[in-house]
């Protein structure tokens, strides 16, 4: 005889309450201890790692690594959405030929069609993002009695299309780097009046050269009045020197703190074989603060020599056209407008310190907390060489990508915030309009908000933690938990924008079978052991996981569905990259 199952019947509270139950009992024998035997947070088996801080730790080793399209759509992207998978594994015969495959596509976006993006994007009914610079001053910065609403508005309107953008677009790689980009030149911009012309950092600095040439992305985010203000080179003059962004410039931007010598004279900086310093001091900082003198914004109505439309302005007047030597290179006196910077901006793009330093970030975004020292050095070669092409940055990330290491080091990392709540969208197939005012999107906002990575909002000129120290913690792992609750939550009544059963086929019923259609979809790959273990007992509340469940009649079981696909984006499995 069957056995019948005997359903105990559930409000949603209580099973939201199991579920987080459920994921402590699971998470209890991931939990890493730091050396004070303080838990680090729910992520486990971690390979052998020296901490920034402490040293080096033992620990045991990393997860299996799952196959090359995860690989690919995690690191480089934002996980796989449905068919992603397939169509990688269409690119060729061997893990080789289809990561190569995919990174070349990927590294010239514009040969990748994203008219399914650009269309939801044109849907969402957004009123600033084509604005020019001179459009967004003058209807966002310059009338004196705008509500505030309406002031940020174009910073709102960025923010929902970057979600957008990385859950839909097809152009995976380049929104991964948009973000990598606007963490390395971070500015915070909720402080007026960055925020009302927000659109202009992002569209016409970030984004066109995310992949393209570090030297022309250099200038360009330097002449864009959020980095002017944020960094207050928008003061900086040759009677009243600001040294805040040349300071920022040289330590997080080009040359990195290991290149930095401390008060010692420029003279006493060591040299490579080339004669060329090896880093700089700080007369350094101090000079290459002078060669910025004047680099400033339109945004003085009351004088008509700087003018009020919050574009880029060189006041002539206020530059030093004295001589300057900055990191062993001359500057002459009264060269012309803007020759001094420029010359600056082409000797830091063009040293070796620069290169081995954007390599050392981007092999840590893209491969590992610790990258091989080996994949550094190749990124940094090619980075120096290439520092004039015009796809150079590409060149550095294939570099990175098609090294061995790539699909060997799985678990070295884990989601940020804003790669769980995207890569959640993608995998589990929630569809929110993204628009302002819309209360479905402002629920989600709120919740997001509570997490630690809000878009655009770090304070500190560093960008956000890119290293699984900073992230493991209990903090964002808790508010993590909420945010996967929330999202399965939200509704206009009819829960129209997740909807599990209907995407479920009738084939899977029972907790094993759902179970595994769910895991495999969200994740593109089987959950660890451990995990399908939990997430089957959560489904089967105490039967037989093979029997089927009333799935198309109870609305309990939709319910508990539901919370299933919560509780996959609780896991270790989906957490680790």
């Amino acid at each position: 005889m069957t056995e019948v199952p005997r359903y105990v019947k559930r409000t949603p509270t209580q099973i939201r309450q199991q579920t987080v139950e459920g994921l402590k009992e699971a998470a209890a024998s991931y939990v890493q201890r730091e050396p004070d035997g303080m838990p680090t947070g729910v992520l486990g088996p971690a390979p052998t790692m020296v901490h920034p801080e402490r040293g080096a730790e033992a620990v045991t080793a990393l997860p299996s690594p799952p196959s090359a399209a995860v690989i690919a759509y995690t690191r480089l992207g934002f996980g796989p959405a449905p068919g992603d998978i397939a169509a990688f594994n269409a690119l060729g015969s061997t893990d080789t030929q289809r990561l190569t495959a995919w990174i070349n596509q990927q590294t010239v976006p514009s040969s990748i069609g994203d008219t399914a993006c650009n269309n939801r994007i044109a849907q969402a009914g957004f009123t600033t993002l084509n604005k020019t610079l001179p459009q967004l001053w003058a209807d966002h910065v310059v009338p004196d009695n705008l509500e505030w609403a309406e002031r940020i508005r174009p910073l709102n309107e960025t923010e929902l299309v970057t979600f957008l953008r990385c859950i839909h677009s097809k152009r995976q790689l380049l929104e991964v780097m948009t973000q990598f980009w606007h963490d390395h030149f971070n500015v915070y911009a909720e402080d007026y009046p960055i925020g009302p012309v927000w659109p202009h950092s992002d569209r016409d600095a970030i984004r066109p050269n995310a992949l393209g040439n570090f030297r022309t992305l250099l200038e360009a985010v330097a002449r864009t009045p959020g980095m002017l203000y944020y960094l207050d080179n928008y003061t900086n003059s040759a009677a009243d020197p600001n040294e805040n962004y040349g300071r920022e410039l040289l330590e997080l931007h080009t040359m990195g703190v290991d290149a930095y010598y401390g008060s010692i004279q420029p003279s006493a900086v060591p040299r490579d074989g080339n004669n060329r310093p090896l880093g700089y001091c700080e007369t350094d900082v101090v000079e290459t603060a002078k060669c910025l003198t004047g680099w400033t914004v339109s945004d003085r109505s009351w004088d008509p020599s700087f003018g009020n439309t919050g574009e880029f302005h060189y006041h002539a007047s206020w530059h030093d056209n004295g001589v300057k030597t900055v990191i062993g290179r001359t500057v002459p006196a009264n060269q012309v407008a803007l020759k001094d910077g420029r010359d600056l901006f082409d000797n830091l793009a063009s040293h070796p310190a620069c290169g081995r330093f954007i390599a050392k970030k981007l092999a840590k975004r893209l491969l590992g907390d610790f990258p091989p020292q080996s994949v550094i050095d190749n990124a940094a070669a090619i980075f120096t060489a290439n520092w004039q092409a015009a796809d150079q940055i590409a060149r550095v990330v294939k570099s990175i990508v098609l090294s061995p290491q790539f699909l060997t080091t799985w678990g070295d990392k884990v989601k940020r915030p804003f790669e769980i709540a995207v890569s959640a969208f993608r995998g589990a197939g929630f569809d929110l309009p993204f628009k302002i005012n819309d209360d479905a999107t402002n629920w989600f906002r709120w919740s997001y908000y509570q997490t630690g990575q809000p878009l655009f909002g770090w304070h500190p000129p560093n960008g956000y933690p890119d290293i699984k120290f900073a992230w493991n913690t209990t903090s964002p792992r808790v508010l993590g938990w909420r945010l996967a609750n929330t999202l399965i939550q939200i509704d206009d009544g009819e829960n129209p924008y997740f909807n599990p059963y209907a995407l479920t086929p009738a084939s899977a019923r029972s907790a094993e079978e759902l179970v595994t259609f769910w895991t495999q979809r969200v994740l593109g790959r089987p959950a660890s052991a451990t995990d399908h273990e939990v997430l089957v007992e959560f489904m089967a509340q105490g039967h037989n996981p093979n029997f089927d469940l009333p799935l198309d009649g109870d609305d309990d079981t939709k319910d508990r569905l539901r919370t299933l696909v919560a509780l996959i984006f609780m896991t270790p499995s989906f957490l680790f990259k």
